[in-house]
């Protein structure tokens, strides 16, 4: 089990883009607080853990931000987790959240920050690496808070914004075929209304903070993906 301790630094108003690269910007240190003795560190593992590299991704439904995310955590090393894909994983289980997860995807509602926050932590936790690409999240302040909360000030070193035409992603939607509970064309366009008014503030709000790159998210996988390619590439603290 883990937990993280002290901050390393606060939440800086501004910054230069190639500051945002470095692993303990406004984040913390990983440490056991199990009473049991630490196994064997195997194949020379350094026996400090590592400071956790986060990058949010964001973008409406359709806007491709999966398929990059899958991209960047193949080519950089990242472990790569889909908020979206942890709920729908969790609504097929028997869980106590399966159900309720179900009814709220169904209707295009967000399901609970609490719940959301809770099904990462555990991925992450369970993960030998340090760092994470979270596509699908925060999709509302709440959310950004919560994990805030749950992670005791954790602060995302970058964000991914996939700005893609609502014409585009209706489309890209509906020709996926993936038969997923929310890609009907009447929840398609309640989640996008959602994320108008809920997401674009999260989005903002990283702006603001110096956090946010904004992609041209028209074009091929592999057009976009060169777009995205020179972020990860200069930044040393994931070599």
């Amino acid at each position: 089990m883990w937990r993280r301790v002290a901050s390393l630094s606060p939440l800086i108003s501004s910054s230069k883009p190639s500051s945002l690269c470095s692993a303990g910007y406004g984040l913390k240190i990983w440490v056991s607080f199990s009473t049991e003795a630490p196994a064997p560190l195997a194949d020379g593992a350094d026996s400090q853990e590592k400071t956790p590299f986060i990058t949010f991704v964001l973008g409406g439904p359709g806007s491709g931000k999966g398929t990059q995310g899958v991209k960047i955590a193949e080519t950089f090393g990242f472990t790569h987790l889909s908020a979206g894909e942890l709920l729908r994983k969790e609504m097929l289980s028997t869980s106590e959240y399966g159900a309720m997860i179900h009814d709220k995807m169904r209707k295009g509602k967000i399901v609970p920050s609490e719940v959301t926050v809770k099904l990462l932590q555990r991925e992450m936790e369970s993960s030998n690496n340090h760092k994470f690409l979270i596509d699908g999240f925060p999709r509302t302040e709440e959310n950004r808070m919560f994990f805030l909360l749950m992670q005791v000030g954790t602060e995302p070193n970058l964000v991914l914004f996939f700005d893609c035409p609502e014409e585009e992603m209706i489309k890209r939607v509906l020709n996926r075929n993936q038969g997923r509970v929310d890609d009907r064309i009447d929840i398609v366009k309640k989640r996008l209304k959602i994320f108008q008014a809920l997401t674009l503030p999260v989005i903002e709000y990283y702006s603001k903070i110096g956090k946010l790159h904004t992609i041209n998210a028209v074009g091929t996988v592999d057009e976009i993906f060169e777009k995205v390619y020179p972020i990860f590439e200069s930044c040393e603290a994931i070599k």
